[in-house]
Parts: structure tokens; sequence; C-alpha cells
């Protein structure tokens, strides 16, 4: 997929720039939890104030519903924004009116504007064409930084496009090289490790690698749903039980590429795991007691799933292993996050992708250690879909 880049635009002096940035980050008592989205985004604002370009960035945070709720303000951002930039932010206090009008006339090249939660107007969910002209009237070009929204129909991802001359940013440009090297052109064997919570979120994700690749390995709860469509009792654990028929058929039909655990870490309480044990399949399958959780993968699956993640040229990998929020649960999931890490480091190219893996990459202090790592969860999945995202479509070159 070839995009229409921010570096293809010969001058940049002067020029208005609306860039669609994702702020949409974990804020606590004032203080941002996650700062990985904003940081990024600098490549491309450093990119444009080099260029004496203005720049106007534009995000949303939350879902106020179209009205002005005080703690989804951006006013958080503004500060940490301030921190972060060697050039002085300023602040509209709304994303359109007079007010901001008069602001942006005032801007000079190189300096920078972030204006107030888009989603405090009710036209942005709406992919509303007259709040999206209004926001256009701002700026001379358009930027698409934010590919974490490229899978939403919004006013400021799509209807926008229609308005300016538009571009992806640096980072989104290099999030779909590095996404787009996973679906075309990818070396063999190539292997998914798939976990997280809902399989409902994730089943087209599955069903495309699975066409695709060699090997998907499957935990977490994700994994839960298999075993329900083999009769396999899973105690008192998350399933979704509408797909557990779809989980039959994908079993059957690629019974060579679907690889499920082994054995699993049971426990009885959620809180603790004073009563936790590893139980291979045959054990799982004796179980008697029902009040138990499946909260991990076990030590064999561990051994099982590093053999494939070894033999891999091309790896993904999105979702935990378990209930990783608690650490005596955790262990399965540390263990994939650091094989899929020192093989990335290695021979094989690696993405890594979704808030929680970043969040155990993080945790171990080897982020740095795949080839990339994607800040978006809903897009990368449905660009691993082999959809064309309404976010990019606009920006693809014809």
């Amino acid at each position: 997929m070839k995009l229409k880049s921010l570096k293809d635009v010969k001058n940049l002096r002067n020029k208005t720039v609306l860039v669609r940035v994702d702020y949409n980050v974990e804020i606590k008592n004032g203080k941002i939890l996650e700062t990985e989205r904003i940081e990024r985004s600098f490549a491309t604002i450093n990119y444009l104030i080099k260029n004496k370009a203005k720049v106007i960035l534009i995000s949303h945070l939350g879902s106020p519903g179209g009205k002005k709720i005080v703690k989804f303000s951006l006013k958080p951002i503004f500060k940490y924004l301030n921190k972060i930039s060697k050039q002085c932010v300023y602040f509209a206090d709304d994303c359109l009116g007079e007010k901001v009008v008069r602001q942006v006339a005032q801007l000079k090249g190189g300096q920078i504007l972030l204006l107030e939660n888009l989603r405090f107007n009710p036209g942005e969910e709406k992919n509303d064409a007259k709040f999206a002209q209004q926001l256009a009237s701002l700026a001379d070009l358009y930027v698409n930084e934010a590919f974490s929204v490229c899978h939403r129909t919004h006013a400021s991802v799509l209807a926008i496009t229609k308005y300016l001359p538009s571009y992806g940013g640096l980072n989104l440009v290099d999030e779909v090289n590095n996404l787009s090297r996973l679906l075309k052109g990818f070396k063999r064997p190539a292997v998914a490790v798939i976990g997280g919570v809902k399989i409902s979120t994730k089943i087209k994700v599955l069903e495309n690698l699975l066409k695709k690749y060699d090997q998907v390995l499957i935990g977490g709860a994700l994994a839960n749903n298999f075993l329900a469509a083999q009769k396999i009792d899973i105690g008192k654990s998350f399933y979704e039980k509408e797909y557990v028929g779809l989980a039959k058929k994908l079993m059957k039909k690629f019974s060579r590429k679907l690889i499920l655990p082994i054995d699993y870490k049971v426990s009885q309480s959620l809180k603790s795991s004073v009563n936790g044990r590893e139980l291979n399949m045959a054990g799982l399958k004796s179980m008697r007691d029902r009040n138990f959780y499946l909260v991990d993968i076990g030590t064999k699956t561990e051994y099982f799933f590093e053999g494939f993640i070894n033999s891999a040229q091309t790896i993904v990998w999105n979702g935990p292993m378990g209930i990783f929020e608690i650490p005596e649960f955790s262990h399965g999931t540390d263990y994939i996050a650091q094989k899929v890490a020192i093989h990335s480091r290695g021979k094989a190219f690696g993405v890594v992708g979704g808030g929680e893996t970043i969040a155990v990459l993080e945790k171990l202090k080897i982020k740095g250690w795949p080839d990339f790592v994607s800040t978006a969860g809903g897009a990368m999945l449905e660009f691993l879909e082999g959809k064309i995202l309404p976010g990019l479509k606009p920006l693809m070159k014809r």
C-alpha cells in the first residue's frame, strides 16, 4: 500500500497544517500515565516545525458524547506538550469558533496550537461534513498522524479529506509499511501469537492469518472458546458462547495451523494463586469441581510455543497469554514476550502491537527489541484482517 506522505509536500513554509494525532491516553488526577503515542507524534511535528509550517494539532480523548466534560479536556496533554516540545505550544479551549480562528491567524511559522477535544462536538463521531469543512477552513493541508483511529469513520479522519490536500504523517506511513510486511511478501515460516480476552474482536484476524501463515498460536481467554468447542470443561473461565461453533469450524479447517495450549495454570481464585496448579489436557478433562479458572498457559505450553517462535522468519504478537495483570498469573505472557522479542531482535522480522502487549514489553524493558511496535489496537487488528481502513483510503496514491 503506497500512501501520499507528508514528505511529498515540496514547500511547507508558512503553510497551516492540520495534524490529526491520537492523544487518547490514560490520565489520572491530571497525570498522563502513557506517553508513547504523544512522543511518537513528534517525528511529524518536528518535521513541520523544521520546515516552518504552522501546526494545528487535533485529537479526541475518551467518549464525552458530543458534550463538553471537564475530565475529557486536552489541557493535561497541552501541559505535557509544553514540557517535551522545544517550541511553545498554545491551547484553544474549543475546536471551532471565532476565538479559534483568531488564534490560528496569529500563528507564525514553526509554532504549535492544540485544539480542544474534537469529541466535544457531536459532528466528529457522526463524520459530519459541515464539521469537517469548518475544521478544514483553518488550514492549507491535512496530515493524518493517527493510525490508531484510521478504522473510524469520523469527521477528522475521513470527511475532512474531501476538503483539504491530505497526506500521511511520518509515523502513520511507518505503521502501514511495517504492518504491510506482515501480509505480503513475508518470509516463511510465518508465525502469529494471538492472545487476549474476546475472540469476537479477533476472529477475522485469526481467519486471515490462518489462511496466510504457517502457524497461529492462541492463548489467553481466546483459547477457552476452542476448549469449549471440544467440550472440555473450562470451569468459570470467560468465553463467548456464540463463537464456539465458529471455533470448531476453524479447528477442523486449519487443524495443522491452529496451535492451542497443551497445559494450563489453574486457580480457584482470581485474587490469589494459593490454589494455583498446572494441569495438562488429561488433568483438565478429569476435573470434577467446576469452581476454577484458567489463568495462564502452563510451562509445557511455554516451551511448545517457543519452538514455533524460534523457527519463524516472520512473527507478529498481539494479546496476553493469561490474566497478566495479576503477577502470579503473568509468567506465560512474560515468557512469550521475551521469546518473541529476542527472536525479533535476531533473524526474524517481528511486530508487536496492542496496549496490553506494549505494557508487558515496557515492564520487561524490552520494548526496543522487536523490529516494530505498533501503538494501535483495533486499527492494527482490522489492518491485519486485510481491510483497507477508512482513514487510509483517501491517502492512497492512485
